[in-house]
């Protein structure tokens, strides 16, 4: 009994000690967060006119919606290059380029884009890319590479006659790495009313048999979960996630089949899954997505990075490819 006893009072020592880290941790990226400049804070503002008026999303509409923000963003890149700010001038011309598909451009500030790669009004199955922290029209490319990525997995691996589109959605302003705003859900609260508003045009666009999959990482997902009560969507994954400030995935309320998966040399596996309160802030996310305490469908990623999730020939992109293309038993688990 004295064995079991102490063996016992072992374990709370350890889960207390291990307990305590994790809130000194906490305590030390709040602190970092507070502390370390940051870069974007100083930038000036880019003058950009406002979003275009756009006709009501539906398949009818599309061509109209894409041209007018693409001259939209070409307005964007004259006040940019106008102000000397060429780099941020050379993404909006990217992005004004007449082969690019924008459902939505606000080059304001950080700047927001929702692009479409693929036939959206006649695909079968459509992926919504929700992105992290520092994602912005600055570092906008590297967001479009994932969705590329994605979409050139299911053009190889979708059954033949089947349609596939993926949309980059970039519609709300991310926190920065460096940021207190990184460790709260502030940012995700006022996120997750767009993407309610984005899922529901985009059922006006795609027909009643197309199934929608959310893609969310790091920080997205985040946001994927605080919008997910209200989203009809047929599948839901989470990558690289520091928690979704949900126990579990029945209480994310959603009717959707929820994934979830971390590369193993992903750092955010580092991160502590708890919230606490710091400086009468809420910080944190708590439970980690692929515990089973969350309940989630745990797949498969690799030994791949925070970064790697979307890398051509990974195990974790051909898993998100079956999920979207709703080859679900095919899925690898972990």
């Amino acid at each position: 009994m004295d064995a079991h006893g102490g063996s016992g009072d072992r374990g709370e020592l350890a889960h207390r000690r291990v307990h305590r880290w994790r809130r000194a941790l906490l305590a030390a990226l709040i602190t970092a967060a507070v502390v370390v400049p940051l870069s974007a804070a100083a930038r000036p503002t880019i003058p950009s006119p406002p979003p275009a008026v756009l006709p009501d999303p539906s398949a009818a509409t599309l061509d109209r919606i894409y041209a007018a923000n693409r001259a939209n963003a070409t307005e964007a890149a004259r006040a940019a290059a106008a102000h000397g700010d060429e780099h941020r001038a050379a993404a909006d011309r990217e992005l004004a380029d007449p082969s690019r598909r924008l459902l939505g451009f606000d080059g304001r500030g950080p700047g927001e884009a929702t692009e479409v790669l693929g036939d959206l009004a006649r695909a079968d199955h459509v992926a919504v890319l929700v992105p992290g922290s520092d994602t912005s029209l600055d570092t906008y490319d590297r967001f479009r590479a994932t969705a590329a990525a994605l979409h050139g997995q299911l053009t190889a691996t979708a059954p033949h006659g089947t349609r596939t589109a993926v949309v980059a959605w970039l519609g709300y302003r991310t926190p920065d790495t460096v940021s207190t705003t990184v460790l709260t859900t502030d940012r995700a609260e006022e996120a997750a009313p767009r993407l309610r508003a984005f899922t529901g045009e985009l059922h006006g666009v795609v027909g009643s048999a197309t199934t929608v999959s959310l893609v969310c990482h790091s920080y997205g997902t985040v946001v994927c979960a605080r919008a997910a009560a209200h989203l009809d969507v047929d599948d839901l994954a989470l990558l690289g996630s520091p928690g979704t400030g949900s126990d579990t995935a029945a209480a994310l309320h959603t009717p959707a089949r929820v994934w979830a998966a971390r590369g193993r040399d992903d750092w955010v596996a580092e991160v502590p899954h708890v919230r606490t309160d710091l400086f009468g802030v809420t910080v944190g996310f708590g439970t980690d997505p692929i515990s089973p305490a969350f309940g989630a469908h745990v797949f498969a990623a690799g030994r791949g990075g925070h970064s790697d999730y979307f890398r051509p020939g990974s195990v974790s992109l051909a898993n998100l490819a079956r999920i979207v293309l709703g080859d679900t038993t095919e899925v690898t688990r972990a």
